[in-house]
């Protein structure tokens, strides 16, 4: 199966970053979300990626060019300019970069890149801007038992502020970090899609997250995988800051 990553987005709410750079390449532990997201997939045999690109789309163009280059050790012949590598990349991806158009939607990306899948099989989706130890293997399965055109990864939204616990009369009892069981899930993103579910994008100007999953649900296509793992989004400079941390640890949530 391929993996789709939406990687074209402004980025506005981490514009102390997004100025310079697209949100995906924006780094956390010295390595790109983008890097951190195809490693997930990596780990569960999934190597085949297609990267809509938008916004500074040469900027992740460049990456990729240059990645067995200025990532490893080479040898170069000022005259011939011709370049030898002394050690090989770790990672035996392949990558398809698209420009998806600047201004495009989440689901107008999507549709764009339709003519890189194999409409006989279905296809990972998921987001340029988080990361998760979400269980690839098992959403696939997952997937693949239930039939219907589209999962979702449906995950609680990660808590910034810890839980009163309270007794009915309004005592608090203690203090505890927020559960699953705490309130609603969302769209987590890692997605597992049916090509006949680009039948449902109009547009360029078609959002995801919109009338194509709401068409789904309507339609009793659309299926939660449910996660209580690690999950965390990068929409702000604070949860770049809380990421970076988190990569420089022993055991990396993520990985």
């Amino acid at each position: 199966m391929k993996a789709m990553i939406l990687a074209g987005g402004f980025g506005t709410r981490l514009a102390e970053e997004t100025d310079i750079r697209p949100k995906p390449m924006v780094e956390i532990g010295g390595k790109p979300i983008l890097w951190h997201i195809m490693k997930i997939y990596e780990r569960h045999g999934v190597n085949d990626f297609i990267v809509c690109l938008g916004y500074k789309a040469e900027y992740i163009k460049r990456y990729f060019r240059d990645y067995g280059g200025l990532g490893q050790d080479f040898s170069i012949n000022t005259k011939s300019g011709e370049i030898t590598s002394l050690s090989n990349a770790s990672e035996d991806w392949n990558v398809t970069l698209l420009d998806t158009g600047k201004s495009t939607m989440t689901g107008g990306r999507i549709k764009h890149a339709v003519k890189c899948l194999d409409l006989r099989d279905d296809f990972h989706l998921t987001y340029g801007d988080g990361v998760a130890n979400v269980d690839i293997s098992r959403l696939t399965k997952f997937h693949r038992a239930h039939g219907k055109l589209c999962t979702v990864t449906a995950v609680t939204p990660p808590g910034r502020f810890g839980v009163l616990d309270l007794l009915n009369d309004g005592r608090v009892v203690g203090f505890r970090e927020k559960i699953a069981s705490d309130q609603y899930r969302i769209n987590g993103g890692y997605f597992v899609v049916s090509p006949q579910v680009c039948d449902l994008i109009d547009s360029p100007d078609t959002v995801w997250e919109q009338s194509p999953l709401a068409s789904l649900a309507d339609q009793g296509q659309l299926m939660a995988f449910m996660h209580d793992g690690f999950w965390q989004p990068m929409d702000t400079l604070r949860d770049k800051q809380y990421l970076d941390r988190l990569a420089i640890q022993e055991v990396v949530p993520w990985m």
